[in-house]
């Protein structure tokens, strides 16, 4: 399996992360885009701020790609997270899966954001109009 790890306070680059798993055995490619929203619980928020655990967090990224090829046939994944401060309207995480066909793309592409938000350390700041504090993700 291909797997593409991208931890960076750079913006994040769609396209290369789509090049980097097209490949023509597959027949499903499914991209997750996550970005910063300008609200969240009811507050409004002017920027986030993401720290990480660098080594940590690529290693587990890893493993549950790992954990996703092997249930759904992943052949190409790529996974990029943004760290640092990030405007509103910009991608925090970028997640692309590659397979030969579409079910299956989908159903690793959710597997692998919702794992990565409940266990990977990457944490976030929401600093909005009224305060900040360290949301869990």
């Amino acid at each position: 399996m291909e797997i593409v790890i991208q931890l960076t306070e750079q913006p994040l680059q769609r396209e290369q992360l789509v090049a980097a798993v097209a490949h023509s055995s597959l027949g499903g490619i499914v991209i997750f885009e996550g970005v910063v929203r300008d609200n969240a619980r009811g507050k409004q928020v002017r920027y986030l701020e993401y720290d990480v655990y660098k080594e940590m967090a690529e290693e587990q990224i890893r493993a549950i790609v790992i954990t996703a090829g092997e249930k759904w046939g992943v052949e190409r994944v790529a996974v990029a997270h943004r760290t640092g401060r990030l405007e509103i309207g910009e991608a925090s995480v970028i997640i692309v899966v590659g397979t030969p066909h579409r079910a299956e793309a989908f159903e690793a592409c959710r597997y692998i954001i919702d794992t990565l938000k409940a266990t990977v350390p990457i944490w976030k700041k929401e600093v909005a109009t009224n305060g900040e504090e360290w949301v869990e993700g």
